[in-house]
């Protein structure tokens, strides 16, 4: 479900990622847990193991059809935040669309919701962590799932990052089937999703069947950036489509951005290794955060 068309043109200012974020308001994230329950459902929200902690963190970020529209419900970012909190982390559920009334990025930018303001928000939601004391404040991640994921590679990248960040950025990210096209504004240069300037630790996980957010897009733009010395490793599973966690997406079809016919296919296996890969990968990234 990832957006891959254009960004409006990064305008021509001292700091032209920050003034693209701003063409929508900022979030306003939750200021206290809520808990989870039978009758839970997706939205922003805050969660968190039992205890005074402190605890390690995590950001999570949906795809370009946000956490609800009309009778959908995103219930694969619900189950991320429920199985994040049952490894021992807090979870920050954040909601890039919903709050601006915007319901879908997955045809193209809507109300100024694009990439800058997509890794701006991530980035915010990292400082709003770092207020409450129940929060390892070195110990904060990021994990993106399609658009979110492009999100989380591209505020991986140390120019990104020092533009756009408000204050010390996330330990780590993670990103579930991302796409790594080159991005073309109908006005202005094309931009990269996957820089070549990554310094934060990241995860990439992939699937070879997917004709959404082709694999070797991705690849093609790492492997260098990993061969520099940039933190990076992925992994792309055999046979497996675009959006393999989204349980309730399972068999659903559509015309992508780039008009391609696409079918989603959920993969219980395949969600549950990459639940032990990206917890794995946290656990090594957050012990050199400490």
């Amino acid at each position: 479900m990832a957006a891959l068309a254009a960004a409006p043109a990064l305008a021509q200012a001292p700091n032209p990622y920050l003034a693209a974020a701003q063409q929508a308001k900022d979030l306003s994230f939750p200021d206290k847990p809520s808990a989870f329950s039978l009758f839970s459902s997706p939205e922003m929200a805050l969660y968190k193991p039992d205890g005074p902690g402190p605890f390690p963190a995590l950001v999570l970020h949906h795809q370009c059809g946000g956490l609800r529209a009309n009778n959908w419900q995103n219930q694969s970012m619900l189950q991320w935040a429920r199985t994040a909190v049952a490894h021992g982390y807090v979870a920050l559920v954040i909601d890039s669309l919903g709050p601006r009334g915007v319901s879908s990025v997955c045809m193209g930018v809507q109300g100024g919701v694009h990439f800058p303001r997509g890794a701006r928000d991530e980035l915010q939601a990292v400082e709003h962590l770092r207020k409450f004391d129940f929060v390892d404040k070195k110990r904060i991640a990021v994990a993106g799932y399609s658009w979110g994921a492009m999100v989380a590679v591209y505020g991986s990248s140390q120019a990104i990052g020092a533009a756009l960040a408000p204050g010390e950025r996330f330990a780590a990210a993670v990103a579930f089937y991302p796409g790594c096209a080159t991005i073309k504004p109908p006005a202005g240069n094309p931009y990269e999703i996957a820089r070549p300037d990554i310094d934060r630790p990241l995860l990439v996980l992939m699937g070879s069947a997917d004709n959404e957010t082709p694999a070797q897009e991705c690849v093609s733009r790492l492997e260098p950036a990993k061969a520099a010395g940039a933190p990076v490793e992925w992994h792309v599973y055999p046979g497996v489509s675009h959006c393999w966690d989204c349980k309730n997406l399972n068999n659903f079809s559509k015309t992508d951005v780039r008009g391609n016919q696409v079918t989603y296919r959920y993969d219980e296996a395949v969600t549950q290794d990459s639940e032990r890969r990206m917890f794995e990968f946290l656990d090594r990234a957050m012990a050199v955060a400490r």
